[in-house]
């Protein structure tokens, strides 16, 4: 397949995997959220690390399983540390729309978005580049 294919197909994969961890992490959220015993950030804080472990599990397979070898430790630990990173964007994000903006307190999925779509260009660069290079070991 010529390589401008097999990337478009990987950000794609990219893509509605990280549409999958949005799910999970919005789902969390509002769950922990709408019962009332969290504020919105600290259900985000549950929310992310789950939809983190998601989307490593599914990258690892679709998106980049023609790059893994034998090191999966080593890679999940590259991949959470671009995906803390991201984090960093995506949660200042959130908390930033939150904090200025308090209508976004009683809507979070609205400031969730927004930062993910912010951090998932850094996210899907990192794991390109760092996390699944093109020249592994095998």
């Amino acid at each position: 397949m010529p390589a401008p294919i097999k990337s478009s197909i990987r950000v794609l994969n990219f893509a509605w995997i990280g549409a999958i961890g949005f799910v999970v992490d919005a789902g969390t959220l509002q769950i922990l959220y709408s019962s009332h015993t969290l504020s919105p950030l600290y259900a985000r804080a549950i929310s992310f690390p789950l939809a983190v472990t998601a989307t490593w599990f599914l990258n690892a397979r679709c998106t980049f399983g023609d790059r893994l070898d034998s090191r999966l430790k080593l890679r999940y630990g590259l991949y959470i540390l671009g995906q803390s990173l991201g984090a960093l964007i995506n949660l200042g994000v959130f908390a930033l729309l939150v904090l200025i903006v308090p209508l976004l307190s009683s809507y979070p999925i609205v400031p969730l978005a927004l930062g993910s779509g912010c951090a998932m260009v850094f996210n899907y660069a990192w794991a390109n580049v760092l996390v699944f290079p093109t020249s592994v070991e095998r």
